[in-house]
């Protein structure tokens, strides 16, 4: 299993990575469990086209407003849809997680919603901030149900 993710703050890093660990722990319980192989896209990232099927995690970083009127632009995760626009790399996406904080009510997750959107994929699941371990073991059976 497959995950492409950008990490501004480290939140959606230090998620991920817990993500992995969980996945690890899976499978050496039961060898049946898939495990689960990381890639940080960032600016530094060379162009690549991807082979594999995969999940993107997109934190949500905004310009302000309420993300509804105003407030729906996109900043600073540019890095991680710039490379799903590389050849078909979205052809192999198979959904997208989002993150974010609750408090910004309408924007919560926007940036992941207008990924799957644009790149005509399912949105699959959400966790606030760093996320919690129940959350952890709550997206990885989503990503299970959905790694085909």
């Amino acid at each position: 299993m497959n995950i492409l993710y950008i990490s501004i703050s480290g939140n959606t890093r230090n998620f991920v990575r817990n993500l992995q660990n969980y996945a690890q722990q899976q499978h050496d319980q039961d060898n049946q469990q898939p495990l689960i192989q990381l890639k940080e896209i960032s600016d530094a990232t060379p162009e690549a086209v991807e082979t594999e099927t995969y999940f993107a995690f997109v934190p949500t970083y905004l310009e302000g407003g309420n993300g509804t009127d105003n407030g729906t632009q996109e900043i600073m995760t540019d890095a991680l849809r710039e490379y799903l626009e590389v050849g078909t790399n979205a052809q192999y996406c198979l959904g997208v997680i989002g993150s974010g904080n609750k408090n910004f009510n309408n924007q919560y997750c926007l940036t992941a919603k207008q990924y799957a959107a644009e790149f005509n994929v399912p949105f699959l699941a959400d966790y606030e901030l760093r996320g919690t371990n129940q959350d952890v073991q709550r997206i990885y059976e989503v990503l299970k149900q959905n790694n085909h």
